[in-house]
């Protein structure tokens, strides 16, 4: 007969976090630029009491239990605040993205059936506008002071400050199962309506776990992390319950995400640490390059959301002294899968080898489990070499999209389908050759859209640059490689290709190069493959 262990029932809360932050790390700063144009310097400690304030407040506007609760909002203080507050009076925090079109955000909103919006002086306008489509949302709480209050707004708005103001920093959080909701994230919807994602207590507190290690991200107490990564992508990347796990500083750039403002806030607080798309950290290359600055104290770079090139990991690396280390992950994931560290064996290689390793996506992290399959299901080998659908499980990963949507998601023994084509060496690092959909099928064969782009941006003058397929009549598709100029650049078609000569397959080279002002994104900064295959839709190769 099965019998249990001996050890104590105590529910994986993420208010845990915060209560373990604020009693062994009270003092520990929280520094935030805010959307009023002033640095707020905090601490643990005063955030955990607002935080309850802030879940007190939320009872006597009609919260229960369950009730999803929207932010429209930086990272700053008071969003660390609500987004506490919120999941700790057992409501869900549920973090819009603001970049995403007015009709999404509608959509989003209605579809998770927010009762209550708080969102920041940036986002008045904005929140005027679809106010209107707003079916569900009951009250509006303004993320300020009274000095700071709108006038003429055409809201009945909350002073989150005056809301909060008289009650209880020293309120009981809510009693709930560590299966209990806590947060709702969406998918940024780049084909059909965005999925609600809903993360529970126990998968965050796991994963601010995972996070931690000191294989992951390596959050210490001694740490100083600024994740420039918004809360509304994947809550931040789960930084913030990390931080709160360690007691690590926590710094935060508002609504700023420059690189003169970013790289004068790491000098400032001593940044040990920080969290990007890639865009910024090409942006903030050409400002060290035009500036002459550097970013010291600065040890760690760590980039997620799209692959980072190669060009940009050795110029952090041998230019600036700063690791790189690429992350892996998505929405539904919590959304940590993979970790570019380097093990033991890997810091025995000569630098290039260790670079090429750095260039992939990472090995999976305790509590992800990773494997290939090919279209019929049929695992692959982990030899670095085949390539297929990247499938993933572990207990901070989805099991069914919110309210159902997308049917079922998993497979029959429990495998959820990223989306990715990947490859799987035998140290176990991953690297993604594509999105499925966006992968170019030539004759048969696959091409990796990925790699070519990460290759092209190395070469001088080009800013950025995107690889899609188009129509070939021989081999089914061919690449376009899509480029950006960088400013006072006249570099050429011919030039380009001849910098990819040897380092790509002869076959992968691109059968034609446009020059363009701009490439589409989504709001999620990843480069947005189906506007750019519409905007040339029926391009004709030579």
């Amino acid at each position: 007969m099965m019998t249990s262990g001996t050890m104590q029932e105590w529910p994986l809360n993420v208010w845990r976090l915060i209560d373990h932050a604020a009693q062994n790390h009270g003092e520990r700063e929280i520094v935030s630029l805010t959307c009023e144009g002033h640095e707020v310097r905090t601490d643990w400690r005063q955030v955990q009491g607002r935080a309850k304030q802030v879940a007190e407040a939320l009872r006597k506007l009609g919260v229960k239990a369950g009730d999803r609760v929207g932010t429209l909002a930086w990272n700053t203080h008071r969003h660390i605040e609500s987004w506490y507050g919120i999941s700790g009076m057992g409501a869900v925090a549920h973090t819009i993205n603001p970049r995403l079109f007015e009709e999404q955000i509608a959509y989003i909103a209605n579809h998770a059936e927010d009762r209550v919006l708080f969102f920041d002086l940036t986002f008045v306008k904005l929140v005027e506008a679809l106010a209107p489509k707003l079916k569900t949302i009951e009250h509006y709480v303004l993320l300020t002071d009274r000095a700071h209050m709108p006038a003429d707004s055409s809201l009945k708005l909350i002073c989150y400050e005056e809301m909060i103001g008289g009650e209880d920093a020293d309120a009981a959080w809510t009693a709930m199962p560590e299966t209990a909701p806590s947060g709702l994230c969406y998918t940024s919807g780049t084909t059909g309506n965005p999925k609600g994602v809903q993360y529970s207590h126990r998968a965050n507190v796991l994963h601010s776990y995972g996070a931690c290690m000191g294989d992951v991200l390596d959050i210490r107490s001694r740490a100083v992390v600024l994740p420039v990564v918004p809360m509304y992508h994947a809550n931040a990347w789960g930084v913030p319950y990390a931080a709160a796990a360690t007691g690590a500083k926590l710094v935060m750039c508002g609504p700023h995400f420059d690189a003169p403002t970013i790289a004068s806030v790491i000098r400032k607080e001593e940044v040990t640490l920080t969290l990007a798309v890639p865009t910024i950290w090409l942006g903030m290359l050409q400002h060290l390059e035009a500036t002459g600055a550097d970013l010291k104290p600065l040890e760690r770079v760590v980039i997620g959301g799209s692959a980072a090139p190669r060009s940009m990991i050795e110029a952090f690396e041998e230019k600036y002294g700063v690791d790189v280390c690429h992350a892996w992950g998505m929405t539904e994931m919590t959304p940590l899968g993979t970790i570019g560290s380097l093990s033991a064996d890997a810091l025995k290689l000569p630098r290039e080898k260790q670079i090429d390793l750095k260039c992939k996506q990472g090995r999976g992290i305790f509590g992800v489990e990773l494997k290939l399959v090919d279209d019929e299901g049929r695992e692959l080998p982990r030899d670095g070499v085949a390539f297929g659908r990247l499938l993933v499980r572990g207990p901070w990963i989805v099991a069914s999209y919110f309210k159902g949507d997308g049917g079922e998601i998993l497979d029959k023994d429990g495998w959820f389908d990223t989306g990715d084509v990947a490859t799987i060496d035998p140290g176990g690092y991953m690297q993604i050759t594509d999105r499925s959909k966006d992968v170019i099928k030539s004759g048969g064969e696959w091409i990796s859209s990925i790699e070519i782009e990460n290759i092209a941006i190395g070469c001088p003058g080009v800013a950025e640059a995107a690889v899609i397929g188009v129509r070939h009549p021989k081999w089914d598709e061919r690449p376009l490689l899509v480029v950006i100029r960088k400013e006072g650049s006249v570099v050429t078609a011919a030039e380009i290709l001849e910098y990819l000569q040897g380092r790509i397959a002869k076959w992968w080279m691109p059968d034609a190069v446009e020059f363009v002002d701009s490439i589409p994104h989504t709001a999620t900064g990843k480069i947005q493959k189906v506007a750019l295959r519409e905007q040339f839709a029926g391009y004709q190769l030579a």
